[in-house]
């Protein structure tokens, strides 16, 4: 019997599975393993993949492994997990960029931001010299009226916007949320939503 307790997220030091195995090699043989989880405070895809890794020992070593004793979150998000099984050479391989390559790539970058930001400045000073020396070509009830509708004419309809999308993303969301028993993430996920998305409309 696996005894799970405490918080088992991606952000706290989670235990291995070759501690397991060790326990396989030392202690008795054993032909079934369950689990209790009465104790675990908070989970998320960190308890997942150390669940799958142990499902894998156990099919190595031919003992069977039950989970009626993890939470219902977890044990359907398990079986989408291993529903389907990764063909072997399914995942790319990613070829690591040389030290060499990285710098240049790094300094290229840099230099076409340095050029792109200089020459915006550049453009922005000129610009406003020219207003200062009464040369700019623009009117100032223009400039004012485009700051007003961008300003406070805008309010009501990005507000409007925003309590729509924010709606139909809390909806969508708790919807596929409920079926791994994380509806309580909804509301953050419908407040970070909206401030990274709508917050500079």
């Amino acid at each position: 019997m696996l005894k799970l307790e405490g918080s088992w997220t991606i952000g706290q030091p989670l235990p291995a599975s070759s501690e397991l195995e060790k326990a396989f090699e030392t202690g008795p043989k054993a032909q079934r393993i369950g689990f209790r989880a009465e104790g675990v405070a908070e989970w998320d895809s960190g308890l997942l993949t150390f669940l799958v890794k142990v499902k894998e020992l156990c099919s190595r070593r031919g003992i069977v492994a039950e989970l009626e004793g993890l939470p219902e979150g977890v044990r359907r998000l398990f079986r989408l997990a291993t529903a389907v099984p990764e063909r072997k050479g399914a995942a790319r391989q990613k070829a690591r960029p040389s030290f060499l390559t990285k710098v240049g790539t790094a300094a290229a970058a840099f230099g076409t931001g340095t050029l792109d930001m200089l020459g915006f400045i550049g453009e922005v000073f000129v610009a406003f010299l020219k207003m200062l020396g009464g040369k700019a070509n623009f009117r100032w009830s223009d400039l004012l009226r485009v700051v007003q509708e961008s300003g406070a004419e805008a309010l009501p309809i990005v507000s409007l916007i925003s309590l729509l999308v924010g709606l139909i993303l809390a909806f969508v969301g708790a919807v596929q949320l409920k079926l791994f028993g994380a509806q309580i993430y909804v509301a953050a996920l419908v407040g970070v939503a909206m401030v990274r998305v709508m917050g500079p409309s």
